[in-house]
């Protein structure tokens, strides 16, 4: 599949086996429950995927699986970025020969490089693929803000990079780079907390980890706002926010897939050395979900199939 990325993208959690492995099955589930509810993309090995800790042989397992069970239904951006550019570009043309539509590329890590230095990784990971390639932008992990003019020179320059990831939670650059940019680049927001927020601002996309839990209501703000309907689109933001609020509270990943676990759909637990929630998290978190009564609505989609 190739087509314009826009409206809701889930940023699909990796399921792990109780022994540690990749658990293939719940990974086509999580894909199945994203696109029945009407997602428009789905993210292999993302942040919420826990790429940075997966063995190079999992994260090509997780972008294969993702790729085949998708099966066209929706596009399939894979994150390929990694701490040297030649792992980045072996990682991307993977992605690419297996079928995934987009390639996300985020910084280097661990140690934060100059601007320059950045910039000669994206612009020597882009040129070895055919695949458009989106910026991924996460400076609290990176040490390095891609800023909207930054952005802007790099699309305009480097013809396969159509998209950025914005997830500084800076909403002043996002709307920087949605209106100062948009005829170079499709900005995609990537900070749960502003999904309502950079829709209504013009955002043509948002990439959500809390996808994963809530994707219908997701959606069904996305479609809103698309619509003019924004008294809708603020009821149904105000309706899950709670949760969201809830997840990002405490430890993104270890939350996520506690959710999941509660809603009935168990994942396994975050790769140590990340530990488990706390109890007064997880107590917060099921307390929410009840006061929402996800739980049933997810066991009725479950009996239904």
């Amino acid at each position: 599949m190739s087509s314009q990325l826009s409206g809701v993208l889930t940023a699909l959690a990796t399921p792990f086996t109780a022994d540690g492995g990749i658990d293939e099955a719940g990974l086509r589930a999580l894909v199945d429950r994203s696109i029945d509810a009407g997602v428009d993309g789905v993210v292999a090995c993302g942040s919420t995927g826990e790429f940075a800790a997966l063995r190079p042989d999992e994260r090509r397992l997780v972008v294969e699986t993702v790729v085949e069970h998708t099966a066209g239904r929706v596009p399939v951006v894979a994150q390929t970025g990694a701490t040297s550019t030649a792992e980045a570009i072996e990682n991307s043309l993977h992605a690419q020969n297996c079928g995934a539509d987009v390639l996300m590329l985020i910084a280097p890590y661990y140690e934060p490089l100059s601007m320059s230095e950045t910039i000669g990784y994206f612009r020597a990971v882009a040129d070895a693929v055919e695949r458009p390639v989106m910026l991924y932008n996460y400076p609290s992990a990176t040490g390095v803000n891609l800023d909207a003019g930054i952005v802007g020179k790099l699309a305009r320059e480097v013809e396969n990079i159509r998209y950025i990831k914005d997830s500084s939670g800076d909403m002043e650059q996002a709307t920087q780079l949605i209106h100062r940019h948009r005829e170079h680049i499709t900005t995609i927001i990537g900070s749960d907390s502003l999904i309502l927020a950079a829709l209504t601002e013009g955002a043509p996309a948002v990439m959500a980890g809390t996808a994963n839990l809530v994707p219908r209501e997701i959606v069904a703000v996305q479609r809103a706002v698309a619509a003019g309907d924004f008294a809708t689109a603020r009821a149904g933001w105000n309706r899950i926010y709670p949760l969201i609020d809830a997840i990002l509270s405490a430890p993104f990943v270890p939350a996520v897939k506690a959710a999941l676990d509660i809603l009935g759909l168990p994942v396994g637990t975050a790769r140590r050395p990340t530990a488990d929630l706390t109890p007064a998290s997880l107590a917060s978190i099921q307390e929410t979900i009840n006061g929402l009564q996800l739980q049933e609505a997810y066991v009725q989609d479950a009996t239904a199939r």
